[in-house]
């Protein structure tokens, strides 16, 4: 048994919730990527996944990479970050 967590009891900061809410593009295409796997894995048990199903991962996947992109941007260039 774990004893020595500490004590979760600050609120998030308006600096932490303005970084969540800047990442949350990319969160939400990671949380996509992540339904269209459970999608594939869950279609196995019915016959194999779909054409369509593999596309979904692919777009999911791509919508990742320019949700990343993105954010990359935002971050390191400071006049689009506002």
């Amino acid at each position: 048994m774990i004893t020595n967590l500490p004590a979760v009891t600050a609120e998030p900061t308006a600096a932490d919730l303005a970084a969540i809410d800047t990442e949350w593009p990319l969160i939400a295409a990671e949380l996509d990527v992540l339904d269209a796997q459970i999608t594939l894995i869950y279609a196995e048990d019915h016959g194999g996944p779909t054409a369509l199903d593999w596309r979904r991962l692919r777009r999911a996947e791509a919508r990742v990479t320019r949700a990343a992109a993105e954010v990359a941007t935002r971050t390191t260039d400071p006049q689009r970050a506002a």
